[in-house]
């Protein structure tokens, strides 16, 4: 554990202090998932070598680039995009609340939605 932290400070400085990244295994982290762009959340299961291995809410798991891992930072009000009712579609919102994966969405259009946080995502 102590050898994954001294690496992963080596990660940072070497790739700067610019960007945020995951400090330890079991931190909730946000992914970009297979580089799409979209920001969703996980768990950091390990850190070695510059790459992550990410937990995702949903399921999904990855190893990322450090560069492809910032720190959890929802909170009530942060503006993310959801699965309205797991149809497929993701339409955006505001968090409105929080208790761990439960998430309280108000969306643009006024709907009103309680889902998880595999089921959001953010820029």
């Amino acid at each position: 554990m102590i050898r994954n932290a001294f690496i992963l400070l080596a990660a940072i400085i070497a790739l700067g202090s610019s960007s945020a990244y995951a400090q330890t295994v079991g931190d909730w982290v946000l992914g970009n998932y297979q580089k799409s762009g979209y920001w969703f959340a996980g768990i950091a299961e390990s850190i070695n070598g510059g790459k992550v291995t990410i937990r995702y809410d949903d399921g999904e798991r990855e190893t990322v680039s450090l560069r492809d891992v910032r720190p959890y930072d929802w909170m009530i009000g942060s503006r993310v995009e959801c699965n309205f009712k797991k149809a497929g579609e993701w339409y955006p919102g505001t968090i409105a609340s929080l208790a761990g994966e439960k998430v309280g969405i108000n969306y643009d259009d006024g709907d009103k939605e309680t889902t998880t946080t595999g089921l959001c995502r953010s820029r």
